[in-house]
Parts: C-alpha cells; sequence; structure tokens
C-alpha cells in the first residue's frame, strides 16, 4: 500500500534546527512540516508587523529555510509552515530570497491568508468561551483575532504546485493533514480518515515530545542521547493507517510509552478531540512496538467537523512587574521569606496596587505550594531546607510605572534587606493575553497567493 513520509521539523517558534535539516538530509520524506504558532504567539507578531510592516513573521524562519532547503529541492520533499503568523506574505518574500541567494530556482511558493478576523470579531456581542463577557467587554485593548483554519486551503495549494506553502493561523493537525488529503484524495467528509490523519498530525505537532523531549525523568524514563534528539517521522498509508519513527541513529526513542504521553497531551476528551477538519475519536486506539524506534498506531476514527472555527483573540492586558535575589547559606529560606515580606510591605507603603501578586521562593514553594521538604534517601531522612534559594515577587499592575517599582524594590534588598542577598534582577514587559471563541466558519474566506522563486 502506498504511504507517505512526514517529518516535523519544528514543534514551537524557538525549537531547534538541527534536527529538521536531520530530517530533510536523511529522513526519506514527502513533505517536512514546521508547527511554530502557540496560542500567543500570533498576537506578539502581530505587534511587531504594527510596528514594522516587513514583519511579523518567524524570527527564525531564514534559518530554518537556509537549513534544509537545498535538501529539500534535491529530493523533491514539499515543505508546509505556518512560520508566516501574523505576515505570511512577507515570510514569502523572504523564503523566495533565500532559495535565490541559494541558486535553488522555478519554486513555488503559496502562501495562505485569510486567518485573520480582527474586523470580524472586534466589539462583537461574540460570547467569551474562557471567561464571562463578550468579545465587545475587550473593548480596544484587542490586538489580534485569528481563526484556526482548517486543512482545506493547504491542500488547493498543493493541487496548485505549490513547493512550498506558508500560512498564518491553521490547526496544528490540519499542516499534516493537508499533504495526506492531497496525496490520498481524501474528500473532505471522509470523517473516519481524516480522523486518522489528525491523529497521525496530533502526534507530530509537537516534534520532539513524541521522541523523548518533556518525557525524560532520570532513573524512571531514561532517553539515550538526548542531546541529540531526533524529530518524528509519520508513515502513513492511503486506509490511514500510520507509525510513528524517526531517522536511524538519531537521538532519543519512539515507544508506545512516548506516543501515549503525546496522543493524550492537551486533549480533554480523547473521544472527541476537536479540530478544525474533524472530530477524532482516539479512545480506541491501540499503540504497539512493531521496531525498534517505530510505534504503528490503530483503532482511531473520527466524526463530523464543528460547525465553528476556534478563534484566538489576543488583547492587552496590563503589565508585569518582576524581581529576583538568591540568598545562601545558613538560614537561606529565612533570609528569603523576610525579603518577601519586605516588599510585600513596601509595595503597600508606596501605593504599588498590584493583581495576581506572587512572593515565592524558588526551590521551596515556587510550584508547590506550602512548604516544600526534600527526602535524602541515602540517608533516610528528611532534609528541612535548601542551602539556597532565590527570592522572586511578580505581580501584574496597570500602568508600566508601577511594574517598575516591582523589580526596583526588590534591587533595593541589596542594601536594604537581609544579609547575604545577590544577583538581584528586575523585568517589565506588557501582558498579551489571549481569549477564545467561536466563529461560524462560513464567515472566514481563506486565500491563497502564489509566488515564483
Amino acid at each position: 500500500m502506498r504511504r507517505v513520509r512526514i517529518g516535523s521539523g519544528a514543534g514551537f517558534a524557538d525549537d531547534r534546527i538541527e534536527p529538521a535539516a536531520e530530517l530533510a538530509e536523511h529522513g526519506q520524506l514527502d513533505y517536512l512540516v514546521f508547527e511554530c504558532l502557540a496560542e500567543r504567539t500570533i498576537a506578539l507578531a502581530q505587534r511587531e508587523r504594527l510596528r514594522d510592516p516587513c514583519a511579523g513573521f518567524n524570527p527564525w524562519l531564514r534559518e530554518r529555510m537556509d537549513a534544509v532547503l537545498g535538501h529539500c529541492v534535491r529530493q523533491g520533499i514539499k515543505v508546509i509552515t505556518n512560520m508566516g503568523a501574523a505576515n505570511p506574505s512577507a515570510a514569502a518574500e523572504l523564503v523566495a530570497d533565500a532559495a535565490r541567494r541559494m541558486g535553488l530556482t522555478r519554486l513555488k511558493i503559496a502562501t495562505v491568508t485569510g486567518d485573520d478576523v480582527l474586523d470580524l470579531v472586534a466589539g462583537s456581542d461574540l460570547p467569551l468561551l474562557d471567561r464571562p463577557g463578550t468579545v465587545g467587554s475587550l473593548g480596544d485593548s484587542i490586538i489580534s483575532a485569528n481563526a484556526y483554519l482548517g486543512c482545506e486551503a493547504i491542500v488547493r495549494a498543493l493541487a496548485g504546485g505549490a513547493d512550498i506553502v506558508i500560512t498564518g493561523r491553521v490547526a496544528d493537525p490540519s499542516l499534516y493533514l493537508a499533504p495526506l488529503v492531497h496525496e490520498f484524495g481524501w474528500p473532505l467528509d471522509a470523517w473516519h480518515l481524516l480522523g486518522k490523519g489528525v491523529c497521525a498530525g496530533h502526534l507530530l505537532e509537537c516534534a520532539g515530545q513524541v521522541t523523548g523531549g518533556y518525557f525524560a525523568d532520570p532513573g524512571f524514563k531514561d532517553v539515550p542521547d538526548l542531546v541529540r534528539l531526533g524529530f518524528p517521522i509519520a508513515q502513513v498509508a492511503e486506509d490511514g493507517s500510520f507509525s510513528i519513527t524517526k531517522v536511524p541513529g538519531s537521538g532519543g526513542r519512539v515507544t508506545v510509552r512516548t506516543c501515549t504521553e503525546q496522543l493524550l497531551y492537551e486533549v480533554h476528551d480523547p473521544a472527541a478531540y476537536l479540530s478544525a477538519d474533524a472530530v477524532a475519536d482516539f479512545s480506541g486506539a491501540r499503540l504497539t512496538q512493531i521496531g525498534h524506534d517505530e510505534v504503528e498506531v490503530t483503532g482511531v476514527t473520527g466524526t463530523r467537523r464543528p460547525d465553528a472555527l476556534k478563534v484566538s483573540v489576543g488583547y492587552l492586558d496590563g503589565f508585569v512587574g518582576e524581581g529576583e535575589i538568591s540568598y545562601a547559606g545558613p538560614n537561606a529560606v529565612a533570609r528569603g521569606r523576610l525579603a518577601l515580606d519586605l516588599v510585600r510591605e513596601r509595595l503597600e507603603l508606596i501605593g504599588v496596587p498590584t493583581d495576581d501578586a506572587r512572593f515565592e521562593l524558588i526551590g521551596v514553594d515556587a510550584v508547590h505550594r506550602g512548604a516544600a521538604k526534600s527526602v535524602d534517601k541515602t540517608a533516610d531522612k528528611t532534609v528541612a531546607e535548601p542551602p539556597e534559594v532565590r527570592a522572586r515577587v511578580a505581580g501584574r499592575t496597570l500602568t508600566l510605572d508601577q511594574a517598575r517599582r516591582i523589580g526596583h524594590e526588590v534591587s533595593a534588598l541589596w542594601l536594604n534587606g537581609p544579609a547575604g542577598g545577590a544577583g538581584a534582577v528586575g523585568r517589565t514587559s506588557d501582558l498579551v493575553a489571549i481569549a477564545s471563541v467561536l466563529l461560524p466558519r462560513d464567515q472566514v474566506r481563506p486565500e491563497i497567493t502564489f509566488l515564483e522563486a
């Protein structure tokens, strides 16, 4: 049975580049996909585009293309990516320029746009999914609104002869589903097949997370050669059956356990994984180790796609001020707590109002609330406190000046706080938050533009 090999070249905006080059050179791929958009990424990119009309795409786009384009052209590998973020057109121009510099001619680059639905959403009475209120209640703080497109526009771009497809916001699995629909001619209402393709895309979308990254736990879940972690490949047959593997000799591992963790990652209901193209049902999935670093996935199906598309609305939600300082040696925890108490009282004294304030000792209670204790297994006794701590204060404010005062008060502990403080730093940033809404899919109209390199 004919199979298509799809490699995952990235799982987030700042992912490594070398594994993608390894896939392009040695993966015997048909397609190489780069998934680089998290929830807030496109809102941050939109701010960059507002500052500079030529910006707003992934900052590693040029380096990634320099690393893989030569191999892809020589081996006939097509590239699909959402690195266009808020500006796919500018991203396409950059890729075309990179191709020309490398002497690669007759490349056809397609951009998929239409995910930007700010004009449709801003000021509307669409209800927010994760908090009370409507989009209109966010006022003029909104900076972006992008719908999660499905695979259809990418399929059309591939049918039009595109060698490289650059998109903005597209549902993560759809990037991987598109080449399967194109290559096998799957109907866009063949829900059982689309569900299988969505599952394959979901397993690939986080790249190294399915080959041992974010999985390793020394002594419990050991992963070999993590420093050279290889990224995954899906081998998908026309009937939707598939397996996950990686380049032989690359670092990491592909096992039932690594695939199971990724299969359940960010899945609210395994029987109804909502995607733009289908509702996938993972509840009957069977994962079988069929070879070294190869896992077969069967038992997945799908049902009709949702009538609406999810839209991520990015908006400004105040400012964040943060400060840190370290204490080490005897009584470090007590000195750290005194530092936190001082900053808390100082912020009240000078009148800096904060929301969501955090006063914590990293290594003691920054993640787990309450006093943390570590266990010395060799001595079979409880160690009461660590030999060093880092005090951290963070809070959300209405103004940038208020945010700056938080870090300033922490830095002031150098000479105005407990003994032995060192390594003080302060940071401020404006806070970009995300709200989600649903928009009827017939209101979203993707567009395709072709560019010859």
